[in-house]
C-alpha cells in the first residue's frame, strides 16, 4: 500500500489520573475511509481532538503528505488541510449557507468581503456535493439535519481538506439521508481526500468504509481491511470479550393493558392516535424525522399541549403535568438529552435521582451515602464511565450522557417507559446491555414504548411495531410480520 496521507505516531494523552490515550498509531491513506471503533470513553475523541489540534499529545508525532503536522490550534489544522464534521453540526444557524460555508475563509480585499469572489467556490462546491440547487442565500436554521450536515462538509472541501473527519454523522438522519451521504462520501474517496469515519453501526461500516481501527481504554487493539475481519472478530476487539448476540433475547410474555390512547391530538401533532400497551411488551414507533413520533411521547409525558383525546394509565387518566404522569408510573427519556434530557451542570448522582429522591429523604435531608450505594450500582450496572459520580453530566461523552439518562428512568422505578432514541449514539457493547435490559424490564411486567429510526434494532428487539407518517400512527404489526422495506414504505408513502 502506499504511503499514509496522515501518520498519528505513539499518541499519548493524560488528563490528572486518567490515562485517556497510550501510545496508539493510526494511519489513513488517500481514497481511502478509515472506521475508527471503540466503546465510549476508549479514547475516540481524544485521539481526534489530537488530531484537530483541540488538545496537545504529551507524545508522539503526525504527519500529513510526509509533512511534520503540530497544529497549535484547529485553526491551524485546518489550514493545514484536517476539517472535522461534528455529530452536533458547528454552524451558524442566522447566518446564509454561502456565509456558513465560507465562514473563516471569506475572501477579502483591503478588509472588504468581496462576494463574487466567494459565489463560484461555493456553487461549485454543491455541484460537487450533488446540491447545485441548494440557494445560498437561505438562512441555515430553515435547512434539514442532513442539508446542515452538507454545508459543514462543504465547508471542508472550500478549505481544501485532505483529510475529513466523520464523528457519528447518521445519528440524526433518516435512511434516504444516511444514502445521500454516502454517495458524497465516496465522491470524496474519488477526488483523493483521506476520511476517518466514527460509528457505532457496524452495518454502516461495512457499507461505507474500507479498512478499521479499533481502540479500547486508550489503546489501539487492533486494524485491518474490513472484508478480512468478521463483526464478532471487530466487535470482541472493541469489549476486550466476546459478545455472543448483538441482539440479546430475554423471553417475555405480554400481559394485560396498562396503557391506552383514544384519538390522541397534539397542537400540530400527533393525530388521533390510538393505541393500547400491554405489560411485558416492546413496541417499537419507526417513521422518518418529523413524523410525530417525538411529539407522540410528549404528549403522553404531558410537556406537549394536547388538543383532544384520552390517556388512561392502569384505567385512570392522569392529569396533564409531568409530575403526575411520573407519579402515575411514566418514564421518558428525551431524544435530546443535551438540551431537556439531563440538568448538564448537574452531577452524575443528581442527575439519576431527581426523579424519585424519596428513598433518600428524611425529615427534607437527603441521605448522601444511601443515594451513593444505589448511583454506584446503576453506574456499574450500565458501565457509566467517569471520574465519580459527582461529576457533572456535562463532562461525559455523549454515550455516557445518554446512559445516565437511563439511569434516571429505570432508578425512577416507571411502569411505562418512553425511549426515544435511546440507543444513540452508544457502542455496540452497550447497545446489547440496553436490548437485554429493555426486554428484563417486560419480563418483569415493566412496558417500554421504543422510537427508534434504526430498523434493524427495531425489529429484533420489540415485539411489535407501529409506523407513524405526517402525525398519524397508520399501522401496527408483529415485529415478526414486518420487513424494512415495508416499514419504510408505510413511513415514505403515509399509508
Amino acid at each position: 500500500m502506499t504511503t499514509p496521507l496522515l501518520q498519528m505516531s505513539g499518541i499519548s494523552k493524560r488528563f490528572g489520573a486518567t490515562q485517556a490515550l497510550k501510545n496508539v498509531s493510526l494511519d489513513v491513506h488517500a481514497g481511502r475511509v478509515l472506521a475508527l471503533i471503540g466503546e465510549n470513553g476508549a479514547g475516540k475523541s481524544t485521539l481526534m481532538k489530537v488530531l484537530s489540534g483541540a488538545h496537545a499529545a504529551d507524545s508522539g508525532s503526525m504527519r500529513i503528505a510526509g509533512k511534520k503536522y503540530e497544529p497549535s490550534g484547529p485553526n491551524d489544522a485546518r489550514l493545514a488541510g484536517v476539517s472535522m464534521i461534528y455529530q452536533e453540526l458547528n454552524l451558524a444557524p442566522d447566518l446564509s449557507v454561502e456565509d456558513n460555508i465560507m465562514l473563516g475563509q471569506e475572501k477579502r480585499r483591503a478588509g472588504i468581503l468581496q462576494r463574487s469572489r466567494q459565489h463560484p467556490l461555493v456553487h461549485d462546491v454543491l455541484e460537487l456535493l450533488g446540491h447545485p440547487g441548494l440557494h445560498p442565500d437561505v438562512p441555515v436554521r430553515n435547512l434539514s439535519i442532513a442539508l446542515q450536515q452538507l454545508v459543514e462538509i462543504a465547508r471542508a472541501l472550500v478549505s481544501d481538506a485532505k483529510v475529513i473527519v466523520f464523528d457519528e454523522p447518521t445519528s440524526s438522519l433518516t435512511r434516504q439521508d444516511v444514502v445521500k451521504l454516502f454517495e458524497v462520501i465516496r465522491k470524496l474517496k474519488a477526488s483523493g481526500i483521506g476520511i476517518v469515519y466514527i460509528s457505532h453501526f457496524l452495518e454502516e461500516i461495512r457499507e461505507v468504509c474500507d479498512e478499521y481501527a479499533v481502540l479500547r481504554d486508550g489503546t489501539a487493539v487492533g486494524h485491518g481491511e474490513l472484508s478480512e475481519t468478521s463483526d464478532a472478530q471487530i466487535v470482541a476487539k472493541m469489549v476486550g470479550r466476546s459478545v455472543e448476540e448483538l441482539f440479546p433475547a430475554v423471553p417475555h410474555q405480554p400481559g394485560e393493558t396498562i396503557l391506552s390512547l383514544e384519538k390522541l391530538s397534539g397542537a400540530a401533532s400527533p393525530v388521533d392516535v390510538s393505541l393500547e400497551l400491554r405489560r411485558g411488551e416492546i413496541l417499537g414507533i419507526a417513521g422518518l424525522v418529523g413524523a410525530g413520533r417525538t411529539e407522540l411521547l410528549r404528549c403522553l409525558f404531558a410537556l406537549d399541549p394536547v388538543r383532544n383525546g384520552k390517556v388512561k394509565l392502569d384505567k385512570f387518566s392522569p392529569a396533564h403535568s409531568p409530575h403526575a404522569r411520573i407519579r402515575a408510573g411514566l418514564g421518558l427519556v428525551s431524544e435530546d438529552r443535551k438540551v431537556e434530557g439531563l440538568a448538564q451542570n448537574r452531577s452524575i448522582a443528581d442527575n439519576a435521582t431527581y426523579s424519585r429522591l424519596g428513598p433518600y429523604a428524611t425529615l427534607g435531608w437527603l441521605n448522601l451515602p444511601r443515594r451513593r450505594r444505589a448511583v454506584s450500582e446503576w453506574m456499574s450496572r450500565l458501565r457509566i464511565k467517569a471520574h465519580s459520580q459527582d461529576q457533572a453530566v456535562s463532562e461525559l461523552s455523549g454515550g455516557n450522557q445518554q446512559k445516565v439518562a437511563l439511569a434516571r428512568v429505570l432508578h425512577q422505578q416507571a411502569d411505562v417507559l418512553l425511549l426515544d432514541e435511546p440507543t444513540r449514539g452508544i457502542d455496540v457493547g452497550t447497545k446489547a446491555e440496553i436490548y437485554r435490559l429493555m426486554g428484563e424490564l417486560a419480563a418483569g411486567g415493566k412496558a417500554v414504548i421504543f422510537v427508534s429510526s434504526y430498523l434493524t434494532e427495531l425489529l429484533a428487539v420489540c415485539d411489535r411495531v407501529g409506523v407513524m407518517s405526517r402525525g398519524r400512527l397508520r399501522e401496527i404489526r408483529n415485529a415478526s410480520d414486518w420487513t424494512e422495506e415495508e416499514i419504510m414504505a408505510q413511513a415514505v408513502s403515509g399509508g
